[in-house]
């Protein structure tokens, strides 16, 4: 089993930046690809990014690209998003998961920490 903790979310003003980390125990994260999700009110769980094992792989969201940025420190068993110029449609709850393949595709992923809201104002 692995446990996933999200942290670092809040309030921001568009235009502004924020740091998300997952914080892992239970397992190693070494051989998972990790991934990030979010949720808008009344709407689908979407994806946001993911990073392979060897974080030498990424993909990013049309959205997001060119302003998130998705990161592993394995030694530290965390993973962590940069979230810049960050824009009121970001808005979501926001929820860090592992998986054993390689997927934006939310069913696929097998473990989820419980998520942390990020409030974007206009």
């Amino acid at each position: 089993q692995v446990q996933l903790v999200e942290s670092g979310g809040g309030l921001v003003q568009a235009g502004g930046s924020l740091r998300l980390s997952c914080a892992a125990s239970g397992r190693t994260l070494t051989y998972f690809t990790m991934g990030w999700f979010r949720q808008a009110p009344g709407k689908e769980r979407e994806f946001v990014a993911w990073i392979a094992w060897s974080g030498g792989v990424v993909e990013y969201a049309e959205p997001v690209k060119g302003r998130f940025t998705i990161s592993r420190d394995d030694a530290k068993n965390t993973m962590y998003l940069q979230m810049n110029s960050l824009k009121p449609e970001d808005t979501a709850v926001y929820y860090c998961a592992a998986a054993y393949v390689v997927s934006r595709v939310s069913s696929e992923y097998d473990y989820w920490g419980q998520g942390t809201q990020i409030t974007v104002s206009s």
